[in-house]
């Protein structure tokens, strides 16, 4: 099977439509497991089944927190994060407090990430900014908060915004949080041309769907998630 399997191991293979199911979640591990994907991204309630689909294999789990509003209390966010890995999440992609950002309340906003990465006690922890609805200067800040509160990545989008992952807020994403820390580009990247451009604009994990057309450079129409 030929298929680029070093953007492969770089991408979570994601299913996070309202109506998946779980016959959805049983192929989306399938084809995890075949194309090697770095993990799959399911909606907290399928943490269980991908655990049983997804055993014996190196195919992580990752799963959303305060999805996909971000809008849900911290303490509901750290309960939430304690409760997926109990269940078998191995990343946890939490959404930032997009309301208390734009109106600047930026102790919420980073006791808020703080409190997931505490729950985490470890586990990668990914804030998705949200991308679409920041300034240039709030995502400058959003990534600091990041930083600051130890989380391992910046993500760009829900999936569920008005936009999505750009290269030029990928490169504001990494020149901000600097080498040590993950970038992921999440929100419509669909082919293997756009994965690559945002992977050379900093980038070190894809959010998609499309993951199987991205890796055989096949083109694809689907919605990213």
């Amino acid at each position: 099977m030929n298929f680029d399997q070093k953007l492969a191991s770089m991408i979570d293979h994601t299913l996070l439509k309202a109506q998946s199911t779980k016959e959805q979640v049983t192929k989306l591990c399938k084809e995890a497991k075949e194309y090697n994907f770095a993990t799959v991204c399911v909606n907290p309630s399928y943490i269980e089944q991908a655990k049983k689909e997804l055993k014996g294999t190196n195919v992580g789990i990752t799963t959303v927190i305060g999805f996909p509003l971000g809008a849900s209390t911290s303490e509901t966010k750290a309960f939430e994060t304690k409760d997926a890995i109990a269940k078998g999440a191995t990343e946890i992609d939490m959404v930032l407090n997009v309301g208390q950002m734009k109106s600047q309340n930026y102790d919420y906003v980073q006791e808020d990430i703080k409190a997931v990465v505490q729950a985490a006690n470890g586990v990668t922890v990914k804030v998705i900014l949200e991308t679409c609805y920041l300034t240039d200067e709030e995502i400058v800040k959003a990534c600091e908060f990041s930083v600051q509160a130890n989380a391992n990545f910046v993500k760009t989008s829900t999936g569920f915004g008005t936009g999505g992952a750009t290269k030029e807020h990928i490169k504001l994403m990494r020149d901000t949080v600097g080498p040590e820390i993950g970038v992921k580009a999440s929100g419509g990247v669909r082919d293997q041309k756009t994965a690559k451009e945002m992977v050379d604009s900093g980038a070190t994990r894809i959010g998609a769907s499309s993951s199987i057309d991205i890796v055989k450079g096949s083109a694809s129409g689907n919605s990213d998630y």
